[in-house]
């Protein structure tokens, strides 16, 4: 058994049948990475597929179509002394699609946008070009540290 991060409490929930989708293990992994700051914490990632994916997207940014990774901040106060992060939402057809477009490793592009949601969990965003800079440079240090190229 493998040992990990108990400052971290993580709930993969899989709504998508498909063995291409990284382990929970892995998401653990990454997320102790992205995370490792953050002190005790607890969030879900929610694996969807393109029409949970579609209609997240359109209900909550008003885009109508399916996107890559969602994250969905929690505004609540400390449960058993750990922080609620919030959600993750990850459309697996839309990061398989888009890992064979990019020509990236299928691992590789879940790691990314599993840190990269995480980061928006902790309050990062790209809305202006400072901040997406910022949020970028965070991905590649954190990205590295789990041996994964830069993504951009």
């Amino acid at each position: 058994m493998t040992e990990h991060a108990d400052w971290l409490e993580l709930n993969v929930q899989r709504l998508v049948a498909d063995e291409a989708i990284p382990e929970d293990r892995e998401f653990r992994r990454w997320l102790e990475v992205a995370l490792a700051d953050a002190g005790p914490v607890s969030l879900n990632v929610r694996i969807v597929d393109e029409a949970e994916g579609w209609a997240l997207n359109r209900d909550w940014r008003g885009k109508d179509s399916a996107t890559n990774v969602l994250s969905f901040p929690a505004d609540m106060p400390l449960i058993e002394g750990r922080r609620v992060l919030g959600d993750i939402v990850l459309c697996a057809p839309v990061v398989a699609r888009e890992a064979l477009q990019q020509g990236k490793q299928a691992l590789h592009h879940w790691a990314h946008l599993c840190v990269h949601g995480g980061l928006h969990l902790l309050g990062f965003d790209h809305t202006d070009a400072e901040d997406a800079e910022r949020m970028e440079a965070i991905e590649i240090e954190r990205l590295a540290q789990l041996d994964i190229p830069n993504p951009y």
